[in-house]
């Protein structure tokens, strides 16, 4: 049944199939803390990196319905492979029936738009999960904002589990950050730029800095997705006077509260309060 056509205020919406989500929500929280934001880890599913694009659409439907529900007019997707799988699909066919005043937005477009600057060589690296990769969102992305960009991706499979086992920072990781860089600079030594087109990614950056060849810009996402919402609020007032402004965060997991926090901290560094939700 279709919502009804309202102008509720609410929270801003984040979603993403993990945690690494946090770390575009911390740089969200960093660029407008005057917001409200409610955020969705349907953890007890993760990961989407290597489920098929129907699996991947039926459960970001699920998560952006759930939010909607409970008074977002504005969802982000932070997950590569929900944005990469899921949004336009939503954008397009979905959202006409939810609710055609309430808008979800991604994380690849803002981190496309971000490629023409940094790179000279216009050689550009992207390093994601399988599922990203194969969607070939980014150099679609890229391709119609820089037509003279190359882009080259690679999967990194071993990454996500690195964080997620908290092995982001042991020798052990050593050899799995240098083996992607090196195989993803093999198939086009002019890149100058690499992108790191997974939100779990930049708890690597050290390990990636020390492997990645001086001269080489490491893109990571948070700061410009809050950069690019912080720009789309200033020109959609509509949406943006919807967004409740009291400095709130709360968290929804679909996993176990207690595995939430702890991963919560590695991302956030912080302790935070927790509900554990179903998603259906």
């Amino acid at each position: 049944m279709p919502y009804l056509k309202s102008l509720i205020k609410g929270p801003i919406g984040v979603f993403d199939s993990g945690y690494g989500g946090l770390t575009i929500l911390k740089e969200i929280r960093k660029a407008l803390p005057e917001y409200d934001y409610l955020y969705l880890g349907d953890n007890a599913r993760t990961p989407y990196g290597t489920r098929s694009f129907e699996v991947v659409y039926e459960f970001t439907l699920e998560a952006v319905t759930r939010l909607f529900d409970m008074g977002c007019p504005l969802v982000i997707l932070a997950c590569n492979t929900a944005s990469a799988k899921a949004l336009r699909s939503i954008q397009q066919n979905d959202l006409p029936y939810l609710d055609d005043s309430r808008r979800v937005l991604g994380v690849i477009r803002p981190t496309a738009e971000s490629i023409g600057e940094a790179t000279k060589s216009r050689h550009v690296g992207i390093l994601a999960t399988s599922g990203t990769i194969r969607s070939e969102s980014y150099p679609m992305e890229i391709k119609k904002l820089f037509p003279d960009i190359t882009v080259t991706g690679l999967a990194c499979p071993m990454w996500v589990p690195l964080v997620e086992n908290k092995e982001y920072d042991s020798e052990g990781a050593d050899f799995f950050v240098k083996k992607y860089i090196n195989e993803l600079l093999d198939k086009d030594a002019d890149i100058d730029t690499i992108v790191l087109g997974c939100t779990h990614y930049p708890l690597l950056i050290d390990k990636i800095r020390q492997f990645t060849p001086e001269g080489i810009n490491i893109i990571t996402q948070g700061e410009y997705v809050a950069t690019s919402l912080k720009d789309y609020l200033r020109r959609h007032d509509e949406i943006a006077s919807r967004c409740t402004k009291n400095g709130r965060c709360e968290f929804l997991t679909t996993e176990s509260v207690e595995k939430f926090k702890e991963s919560a901290s590695i991302f956030l560094h912080e302790d935070v309060e927790v509900r554990s939700i179903t998603l259906e």
